[in-house]
């Protein structure tokens, strides 16, 4: 099995208009998404598609099908039908990158207790010879809204995984940030440890630097058991977090901005909230760049 989990550290750090650092211990999983079914029949905590301590739906993921707010151009979607694997084709195809009869390894937390809430999930993506081809960062806000950001391999470091891009979010993440700060993300295909670095830059000035770092584990019904014990009711704290830091950056006094007040540059985004537009709009999986 390829599958298996991360125990993690997630750490934040801002640099400005105020100081403010925080970090705390997670699991994630990491699901190759061929091996899913037989995950779901082997693991007594774990379903595909019903109910369970931890559930893995895949409609919760990379909604190509579903309305997209401000796209970047009117290429037609994947059909709402196709399964994520499909889906995940897809979207690296419209990319100019095939990866079809490759693997795809998907780290993410699914639905715990039937919850859900991911900040972001990671997809990489090899081809068919096994090399690593693209990484896929979908990006969830508290409002439920998702986007996507498509990476490729860094040239300077491609034959170990490593990806990076440097775009501008368009994306209301944190009131505490505005929607044109760009996203710098460092990426490693991973292994033995799990290695994310996410950064925010306002012109050449970094403001955050979020990290995600940890160590391999089996993916068994006993280490779920044991995580479950040691790190519980996971989703519905990592919620509660970002809300308790959202207050104590309020108390500091750092500067914060409405969602709906630069609605127009909120871009490329699924599942809009009513704050946005509710008019219909073309779809598409293209991804943002430079010049959205």
């Amino acid at each position: 099995m390829k599958s298996c989990l991360y125990e993690c550290e997630v750490m934040h750090a801002r640099f400005e208009p105020r100081a403010h650092r925080f970090s705390y211990r997670i699991f994630l999983f990491a699901l190759d998404l061929e091996e899913i079914p037989e995950l779901a029949r082997k693991l007594t905590l774990f379903s595909a598609g019903r109910s369970n301590l931890y559930s893995f739906r895949d409609r919760d993921y990379l909604p190509l099908g579903e309305r997209q707010h401000l796209p970047a151009s009117p290429e037609a979607p994947s059909p709402q039908e196709a399964d994520l694997r499909q889906r995940v084709e897809t979207y690296a195809a419209a990319n100019g990158v095939d990866i079809s009869g490759g693997r795809v390894l998907l780290v993410t937390l699914p639905r715990v207790f039937g919850y859900l809430f991911n900040p972001v999930s990671f997809y990489f993506c090899l081809d068919r010879s096994g090399a690593p081809a693209a990484a896929i960062a979908e990006v969830t806000n508290t409002f439920r809204e998702m986007k996507p950001f498509f990476l490729r391999p860094d040239p300077a470091d491609a034959a170990r995984g490593v990806f990076h891009l440097r775009v501008p979010k368009h994306f209301y993440v944190s009131p505490f940030s505005d929607v044109d700060v760009a996203f710098d993300f460092h990426l490693r295909l991973p292994a033995d440890r799990l290695a994310v670095r996410i950064d925010d830059y306002a012109g050449e000035r970094r403001t955050l630097t979020s990290t995600l770092t940890g160590d391999r584990r089996a993916l068994t019904s006993g280490r779920l058991a044991w995580f479950t014990f040691k790190y519980p009711a996971l989703t519905l704290r990592v919620i509660s977090l970002i809300h308790w830091h959202a207050l104590r950056l309020w108390l500091k006094r750092v500067p914060w901005f409405a969602k709906a007040a630069r609605a127009g540059d909120q871009r490329g985004l699924y599942r809009p909230h009513h704050s946005l537009s509710p008019g219909p709009a073309p779809i598409s999986p293209a991804v943002p760049s430079e010049s959205a």
